[in-house]
């Protein structure tokens, strides 16, 4: 299973237009993109590929990156840097089958698949299926599971994705605060490779208007806000759950310049393979990033 992160950042992306802060000013003197967000899963074994999220930035995503068009998709939930980039299936496939939950959601009375159908209806090459959370279903020979997590106020879903052959595991958290239930934690868990949502750092809780949830005994929130893990919170998750490998991704320009392309913080182009349980992580990158520049971890 290879894994390309097509996209790593939040809502506005890094650099965010307009902003002239240190971090994104840094951002554009190393060349560095982290656009909303998108995750490219290739099955090795028959070159078949899902999209998790469609970014308003696929277009430049996948003009930029060596990975082919998907076979399928999977979106999380129905904020617009998840699925605005749907439209751009129009002309490009002869039919996608593009997965989503099936829960009614109480704000919008209507499920994720429905409103992504409704709003996307003129597609008709793009093909929305439901799908029961926590229901493993086979995509593109992967075992593939929506996770709930807790976003609020939409429902929200992480993402599962297994090889039932190599039994290698791949866990993206969603956006999502730190609270999650022990089936959310059962299902995430044990990943070979964890992306975790973690938009700022803890210490930028005091920015919110309603500042940070879910303290450790340190008093250190994992929380910010409602709807996003901090940093620290997704690194503790990350912990807990015995992740072998973590990215922190859907993070903000509002890393000080100093933290912001520091490990374990994802750039947009970093590629995974992941070969097998416990075997082999292989990590590299599509282009020069300044945070690592290859890894390569045999463990057989």
């Amino acid at each position: 299973m290879r894994i390309t992160l097509l996209g790593t950042g939040d809502t506005t992306g890094t650099p965010t237009v307009g902003c002239t802060c240190d971090t994104c000013e840094r951002a554009r003197q190393e060349g560095i993109e982290r656009t909303r967000f998108s995750v490219h899963v290739q099955n090795t074994r028959t070159d078949e590929s899902v999209l998790i999220d469609f970014s308003p930035d696929f277009r430049d995503q996948f003009l930029t990156h060596d990975v082919s068009l998907p076979d399928a998709g999977i979106v999380t939930h129905i904020h617009f840097d998840h699925v605005d980039g749907l439209g751009n299936a129009y002309r490009l496939f002869d039919q996608l089958p593009v997965y989503a939950a099936d829960e009614v959601d109480s704000v919008t009375d209507k499920t994720v698949a429905e409103s992504i159908a409704n709003k996307y209806h003129y597609l008709d090459r793009v093909d929305i299926r439901s799908q029961p959370p926590l229901t493993t279903f086979k995509l593109c020979g992967l075992s593939v599971t929506l996770v709930p997590v807790n976003h609020p106020p939409l429902l929200c879903y992480g993402v599962v994705v297994e090889d039932p052959v190599t039994e290698a595991k791949l866990s993206i958290t969603g956006d999502t605060c730190y609270d999650i239930s022990q089936a959310a934690r059962t299902a995430l868990a044990d990943a070979d490779l964890m992306l975790a949502d973690a938009i700022v750092p803890a210490a930028f809780c005091k920015h919110h208007p309603i500042g940070g949830a879910h303290h450790d005994d340190s008093g250190v929130p994992a929380t910010f806000g409602t709807k996003h893990m901090t940093r620290e919170g997704a690194l503790r998750l990350a912990d807990e759950l015995d992740a072998q490998m973590t990215r922190l991704v859907h993070t903000a320009h509002f890393y000080p310049v100093a933290e912001a392309f520091t490990e374990p913080l994802a750039v947009d182009g970093e590629a995974y393979t992941l070969w097998t349980a416990s075997g082999l992580i292989e990590v590299v990158w599509d282009a020069e990033c300044p945070i690592i520049a290859e890894i390569h971890v045999f463990d057989f």
